[in-house]
This record gives structure tokens, C-alpha cells and sequence, in this order.
């Protein structure tokens, strides 16, 4: 089957958007970003959950987007289980939104769409 350079780039451009990720964030990281005096989003997965690495190009536009207005953070508890202890993950994704004084509001196991997270940021405080 012959591709056209249009379709190749196409797909390249899509397999690249599926492999989205944001860096893992660190405990000195979600600190700074909870004193922000913005809200959080705190997205506690790992880079091999189907429902994580679904949600993972969501974020990484998030974060971007809403770049001083929020914090959109991702921690792979597989590789940071002092996190997944602290934050007390029982099962993931597990998503946490914190509000401008840095105090958890709400807690969301599962996969979350942008609309649903943009809701939970502004109950947080987004404006």
C-alpha cells in the first residue's frame, strides 16, 4: 500500500500527538505550584495506563493553555511511589484539584475529558 507524503504526514503528525506527555513533575515542582496562589490539577497515572496515556495529550495542551492561570501537573506513580503514598492513590489515573490556597477540592479516579477538567479548575478558582 503506497501513502501519500500528505497521508504520511498526517500520520506522523497524529502518532505524535498520541505520544504527547508532560514531564513528571517533582515534589519541589507541586510544592511551588500549590503556594502559586492558583489552582492545580494533579494527574497521578503512569506512562503505560491506557486511561493515563489517553489523557496525556489532553494535559500537555492544558498546561500550555492555561500557562499562569493554572498548574496542570502529571506524577507517574510507578516511578514516584513516595508520591503515590503521599497523595494516597489508591487506584489511577487519579486526578486531584487543589485551589489557590493549595487545599485539595476534588478527587477524580479515572479517565477525564478537558471539559470536565476545565469545570473542576474553575470550581477550583481558574478564572
Amino acid at each position: 500500500m503506497k501513502l501519500s507524503i500528505t497521508t504520511l504526514a498526517i500520520t506522523l503528525m497524529l502518532a505524535g500527538f498520541a505520544h504527547a506527555e508532560l514531564p513528571a513533575a517533582t515534589d519541589a515542582v507541586v510544592n511551588r505550584a500549590l503556594l502559586s496562589g492558583k489552582p492545580v490539577v494533579l494527574d497521578l497515572g503512569a506512562r503505560t495506563c491506557i486511561p493515563c496515556k489517553q489523557m496525556a495529550p489532553i494535559l500537555e495542551s492544558m498546561s500550555k493553555e492555561y500557562q499562569g492561570k493554572a498548574s496542570v501537573l502529571f506524577i507517574d506513580v510507578r516511578e514516584d511511589q513516595a508520591a503515590a503514598k503521599k497523595f494516597k492513590v489508591q487506584m489511577i489515573p487519579t486526578q486531584i484539584f487543589f485551589n489557590a490556597q493549595g487545599k485539595e477540592v476534588k478527587r477524580h479516579i479515572g479517565f477525564m475529558d478537558k471539559p470536565d477538567i476545565v469545570k473542576e479548575l474553575k470550581a477550583a478558582g481558574l478564572k
